[in-house]
């Protein structure tokens, strides 16, 4: 059973408090600006939260980070997990809101299917599963905190399966509320993570001053939004806002609006409920100030618990569903890249040389045949069936060669 309302001002901190405080189990899916939130609450805690803006890119952000720490979640691994379970539509970026509202009423997240992916192959275990959720929550849950004007529904018949971890929402949405307010500290000359900066005042001492934040920085500040920096220098976005904006004030740099489909997100300078207790000076919280999180008892027996730096507590989950590979052992895996996956080590790489090679066709056949062409030789090969969002994957893959 569904329950359907309109709000001419959305009330999404409200709201979500209330469902966390009466132990909803349940998926509340917001509508706002034609982007699509899903929050999957149970018992009153998250379970998982997404957006229907580049879902996968935001997964594609959050593994980079990730794989400071774990490097077998390289970029050719992040690729794959893209073109095995983002839906081709959405890499076409023809698929409406309602259509994709519909799918998720019938399946789980395709990124959280790949979340799920990743532990089965042993690229992840549960606790680092439930680092990356906690993230991406954050993410996906400051910018619902944002939402002036929208619709909500509740869907019971929404759950995830199988389980990986819960969030304590009321901590989550101190920790979001706090990154919210030290964004408005930049208004209102910052208004969005997703805005873009360019050098404009291209004079000797800038770029010397620029880059003592990071060397490269000049170079990469041509096209890439301060979210996508951030990751690249494996750096706290509102850090590198708060290093950048004396130049924006200048004017050495300027700020291009975000890309679509990221315009489409509410701004940060949307108002906040004002409480003494989620007051912070600007950026001295931490990256690493988190939520609590529970790790579900049905994937934590498959591998042995690490410490874990950035999460408050760890509670196995008392009540669990079928056991996570029992769901996952007959998943179909569309053959987009047919070569298998190489782990790479010191060795293979001082024995020969891997070439990367890009091949943008809108034709997966096409790509399929060249990856199968060349899986014998010392290449990589990423296949990208958009060409609209081809520019910018090649930015970040660099690669030897493009077909």
């Amino acid at each position: 059973m569904n329950n359907f309302a309109t709000f001419t001002k959305l009330p999404p901190l409200s709201l979500l408090r209330h469902l966390s405080s009466c132990f909803e189990n349940t998926c509340l899916q917001v509508q706002s600006n034609s982007v699509n939130w899903w929050i999957y609450l149970e018992e009153g805690k998250i379970a998982y939260a997404t957006h229907s803006v580049e879902p996968f890119d935001r997964l594609e952000r959050h593994l980079r980070r990730l794989s400071v720490q774990i490097p077998t979640l390289t970029s050719e691994i992040r690729v794959q997990l893209r073109m095995m379970f983002e839906p081709d539509s959405q890499r076409k970026s023809v698929q409406t809101t309602e259509n994709l509202s519909e799918s998720l009423s019938s399946q789980q997240p395709p990124d959280y299917q790949a979340i799920c992916w990743l532990i089965t192959q042993r690229y992840l275990n549960p606790t680092q599963a439930a680092i990356l959720i906690q993230e991406l929550v954050k993410e996906v849950v400051e910018s619902f905190l944002l939402i002036k004007k929208g619709t909500y529904e509740f869907h019971q018949n929404l759950i995830l399966s199988p389980k990986i971890c819960r969030l304590d929402a009321e901590k989550l949405l101190v920790v979001s509320q706090d990154r919210l307010q030290s964004w408005e500290h930049f208004a209102p000359r910052i208004t969005s993570p997703f805005q873009r900066p360019y050098l404009w005042i291209n004079t000797k001492t800038h770029i010397e001053k620029i880059s003592e934040i990071q060397p490269n920085l000049v170079n990469w500040m041509k096209g890439f939004s301060l979210r996508h920096l951030a990751v690249i220098m494996n750096q706290d976005e509102i850090q590198l806002a708060k290093n950048l904006y004396p130049y924006i004030l200048q004017g050495g740099i300027i700020l291009h609006e975000p890309d679509p489909p990221f315009d489409k997100l509410p701004k940060t300078m949307a108002e906040l409920s004002s409480s003494p207790g989620y007051t912070t000076a600007l950026i001295n919280r931490e990256f690493v100030d988190t939520a609590v999180v529970e790790v579900s008892s049905e994937i934590t027996q498959i591998y042995a618990e690490l410490p874990v730096e950035n999460i408050a507590s760890v509670e196995e989950l008392s009540q669990v569903s079928a056991p996570l590979k029992e769901h996952f052992q007959e998943l179909p895996i569309p053959n987009n890249i047919n070569s298998p996956v190489e782990r790479v080590t010191a060795a293979t790489v001082t024995a020969k040389k891997t070439y990367k090679i890009v091949s943008v066709d809108d034709s997966p056949t096409i790509l399929k045949e060249i990856s199968r062409f060349l899986e014998s030789e010392n290449f990589t090969v990423v296949a990208i069936d958009d060409p609209l969002k081809a520019v910018m994957s090649i930015i970040r893959h660099k690669p030897d060669l493009i077909l």
